[in-house]
């Protein structure tokens, strides 16, 4: 069962913590001075007892103002706070008279001066650390006139590309500046949230805005994003893409190949009542992603929402049936590259079962391949392992997919196309992006999922032999100029 992506979107932010850092708690009913009252048994004072009652007078009062306050901000305890100073105040006045009233004055004394100190401490310790803290503006002004790799960071983006988009959300009207939050603050706050899996009261801290506004925030650049889909996931080119028509190795056996389609698992969070559909054959709670990507690194087609437990081809079935998903038509004689967990058919390129496939099993002594299969299922897998190294660059830099948020469902969903979008802007506005270039030209080691099984009647068996009479004949003639051009195999 598919999920609507169209649903409304809230922000959800299950911290339930208050974030201000304080510790203190008082004990209620403290709230009036306490006085201190001098023996009357005629011992004699001592010259400096009128100034130590000064002192005593204008202590409790900073204990008990001190009090007020802090019973406000938090109820924690603290191991030494202001209430059991005052506690062991109260308990002395009951003691028995007979302790000499001079050494009692003197404990109260400095049972009081610990207090002020420990409040005094506290105060100030937590107004230097706010002081410390840049507002949303001083955040942004230090990010984007500081060095490019803090940008890159923080942002996930290059400078000019940050500035890029937020000049075309701005003059497409999708996003405002508001009276204390400007547009490029905005997207920062998004990109920091899923740049770095941030909880919203970090970014509180960051930006220097309540929760409130954090939230709001995030769920108007979210939408923004997500509006840009139809723009930027875009069908592929009908021509043979350059990544294949340059080697040798593919061309022209794949020349007709337009792409490649996985599943990607993500981390989800569910109900404890939907969790046995979302949880994948590793045991992990996630959604099942339909993604289909170009050779240049680019996605054509994201679909989230999917249970985990989910098998890819009743995915792909199921966009294919359904119109409304928008899939990209598959021109005649163009085809996706798929692995063994989908139906070998028109329009779907799935290498050969049962033979040996990923990279990996391909190293060693036994590298080279034996026959016609082998060969073809070796470059079928290293043309559609640029999937997996899409996969990598977008989950490298928007690690909220590695992790379940704590968002309603549909949010998780949208993150997965708003981070996908991203991942295609930046792809078109800067070619040589610090992580694009990292992977460019990489093999990435793929896992094989033995879970997965094409379904039954996915496709007529008229589309089935038509696809492997082409696999067949790709085979083929690949086998053939192998064994003329050993090398290049």
């Amino acid at each position: 069962m598919s999920v609507d992506p169209s649903g409304p979107m809230n922000y959800v932010d299950d911290d339930a913590s208050t974030g201000s850092g304080d510790d203190i708690n008082l004990l209620e009913g403290h709230n009036k001075r306490q006085s201190v009252t001098p023996s009357s048994s005629g011992r004699r004072k001592r010259s400096r007892k009128a100034t130590g009652d000064a002192i005593v007078d204008a202590m409790l009062e900073i204990a008990a103002a001190s009090k007020l306050r802090a019973s406000a901000i938090m109820k924690n305890e603290d191991r030494f706070s202001i209430s059991k100073c005052i506690k062991v105040l109260d308990e002395m006045q009951d003691m028995s008279t007979g302790m000499d009233d001079l050494d009692l004055e003197l404990d109260e004394m400095e049972l009081v001066a610990a207090a002020a100190g420990y409040y005094y401490y506290n105060s100030i310790t937590r107004q230097i650390r706010c002081a410390s803290l840049p507002s949303g503006s001083g955040f942004m002004n230090e990010v984007l006139e500081g060095p490019d790799d803090l940008c890159r960071e923080m942002f996930r983006m290059d400078k000019h590309v940050f500035h890029k988009l937020c000049y075309t959300l701005r003059h497409r009207g999708m996003l405002r500046d508001t009276a204390g939050v400007m547009i490029e603050e905005q997207l920062a706050i998004f990109l920091n949230i899923v740049g770095h899996n941030e909880r919203n009261r970090v970014i509180q801290e960051r930006f220097q805005h309540s929760g409130e506004t954090i939230s709001r925030h995030f769920n108007n650049v979210l939408k923004a994003i997500k509006s840009l889909s139809r723009e930027f996931l875009q069908p592929p080119d009908i021509n043979t893409p350059p990544e294949i028509h340059s080697s040798n190795r593919f061309f022209p056996y794949f020349k007709d190949c337009v792409g490649v389609i996985d599943g990607m698992h993500i981390p989800a969070h569910v109900p404890a009542k939907d969790q046995s559909r979302f949880r994948d054959s590793k045991g992990f709670l996630s959604q099942n992603v339909l993604a289909a990507c170009t050779f240049d690194l680019q996605f054509i087609f994201v679909y989230p929402g999917w249970e985990g437990s989910a098998a890819d081809s009743r995915v792909l079935r199921a966009v294919l049936d359904d119109p409304d998903q928008n899939f990209p038509p598959i021109s005649e004689g163009k085809y996706y590259l798929v692995d063994t967990g989908y139906s070998n058919t028109a329009g779907f390129l799935a290498p050969y079962p049962g033979i040996r496939y990923h990279l990996h099993e391909y190293r060693g002594a036994n590298q080279l391949p034996r026959n016609a299969k082998e060969l073809f299922n070796h470059r079928h897998s290293s043309l559609r392992n640029v999937i997996q190294r899409s996969f990598d660059v977008l989950k490298a830099r928007f690690p909220i997919l590695k992790l379940a948020p704590q968002y309603a469902f549909h949010i998780q969903r949208d993150i997965v196309i708003a981070a996908c979008v991203l991942h295609n802007y930046i792809r078109r506005e800067e070619r040589h992006d610090w992580l694009f270039s990292s992977i460019e030209g990489a093999a990435v080691d793929e896992l094989p999922d033995f879970d997965e099984q094409p379904e039954l009647q996915f496709a007529s068996s008229i589309q089935e032999q038509i696809a492997s009479s082409l696999r067949e004949s790709i085979a083929t003639v690949m086998w053939n100029d192998f064994l003329h051009k050993w090398d290049q195999w």
